[in-house]
């Protein structure tokens, strides 16, 4: 890894949890406590190992934990990969620290712990208040455990909380969806993250679909739901700044729109991926090579992928559209040294014409319709060495 002028954002990736879920097709892994000591270690190392490859000033505007369950891990674990980035890299003042948590792997004690390791950004996965949809997608906790930690999470000191929450569930109702967010909106989070579920080859629910215990998906229904989550969270005051993301002003997740914005980021862990100064990186995916490989002193990265100036153009467009800032002509010239409208005028003209894109002198961005079909508008972006023939 080479020189970055860039603050950085930091990812620690922690792969266990408790239960698979039924649905999840992450790198994730259940009853391996055995190796949370050593995958620590193992993941500190990384960072001494990275931080070396890159000169000062190495600056961090945000960490995150994510997985997977990091709240899995015992509390001096967590300090240990803190500690371990606070040593390698400088955190500016006023960081966004985040952890990812299940509602069950929490109590008031490793609550007021968290925050005491400067943990100031709680990310609860309820996904759902219906106790026998939990039991269903074999979540490891049920609806009174959620209302319980997010009141505990409030007393230890978190004041910016995010919920997140499923839709499009294999019999869900509007009216169970509405349900949904008005208990989640009782609560009062700063912040929700609002996903359709999605089928992904190879999971349990996949296969109980396939089988047939478990109803298709709706799919006209659950783009109801997202409408409705539009008009009930902006009445309530939030704003819809990226697809699947609300917040109330000033909590918009720091970390996760270095992603959309294409910025440079090291991840750290088994799986991880980071990107920095033109390059991609994807560590070995295993946790037990992982470990292995980092005891031996050889190096984690199982890939490396060199960005194209194509892909870089292509990326930095259907990333910035899931915001709902859209891209800056200037903004994208100014990087790119490219004027976007020159590079895909018909692509946007097609799409503008669908009611898929908005734009004015200075912007473009999706429509509410283009953010429930973002998947139809963003392919159409991918690299096409026809059309992208720009300057080296």
């Amino acid at each position: 890894m080479s020189e970055t002028n860039s603050t950085l954002a930091l990812f620690f990736y922690i792969p266990f949890c408790r239960t698979i879920c039924t649905y999840c097709d992450f790198n994730v892994y259940a009853h391996l406590g055995r190796l949370f000591d050593v995958y620590v270690d193992a993941l500190t190392r990384e960072v001494q190992t990275i931080a070396r490859e890159i000169p000062p000033p190495r600056r961090a505007h945000s960490l995150a934990l994510g997985g997977g369950t990091p709240s899995v891990l015992p509390t001096a674990l967590l300090a240990k990969i803190l500690e371990s980035a606070h040593a390698h890299f400088e955190i500016i003042d006023g960081a966004e620290i985040s952890l990812e948590a299940n509602p069950g792997t929490l109590d008031a004690d490793k609550l007021r712990g968290l925050r005491q390791l400067g943990i100031n950004r709680l990310s609860l996965g309820v996904q759902t208040f219906d106790d026998a949809r939990l039991r269903a997608f074999n979540r490891d906790h049920n609806a009174a455990e959620s209302r319980e930690a997010f009141g505990l999470a409030r007393r230890a000191g978190f004041d910016n909380i995010n919920l997140d929450l499923l839709f499009g569930l294999p019999d869900q109702s509007l009216s169970d969806w509405e349900e949904t967010l008005e208990r989640a909106l009782a609560w009062q989070p700063e912040h929700l993250s609002l996903y359709g579920l999605q089928v992904e080859e190879g999971t349990a629910l996949a296969r109980q679909i396939a089988r047939g215990r478990v109803n298709e998906l709706d799919t006209d229904l659950a783009a109801e739901m997202f409408t409705l989550a539009d008009e009930k969270l902006g009445a309530a005051g939030f704003l819809h700044y990226e697809i699947s993301n609300y917040a109330r002003p000033g909590f918009r997740s720091r970390h996760n729109s270095t992603y959309w914005r294409n910025e440079p980021y090291l991840g750290f862990g088994a799986g991880a991926h980071s990107y920095l100064n033109g390059t991609r990186y994807e560590n070995v995916r295993a946790p037990a090579e992982y470990i292995t490989r980092s005891t031996r002193g050889e190096s984690v990265i199982a890939a490396r992928e060199e960005i194209s100036r194509e892909t870089e153009i292509a990326e930095t467009l259907m990333l910035g559209l899931r915001l709902a800032e859209g891209i800056s002509y200037s903004s994208f010239e100014a990087r790119l040294g490219l004027d976007v409208r020159a590079i895909f005028g018909d692509t946007l003209e097609e799409l503008q014409t669908w009611g898929l894109i908005q734009s004015n002198s200075e912007r473009m961005w999706l429509t509410l319709r283009g953010r429930l079909l973002s998947n139809q508008v963003l392919w159409r972006f991918f690299p096409d060495e026809e059309r992208l023939k720009v300057e080296r």
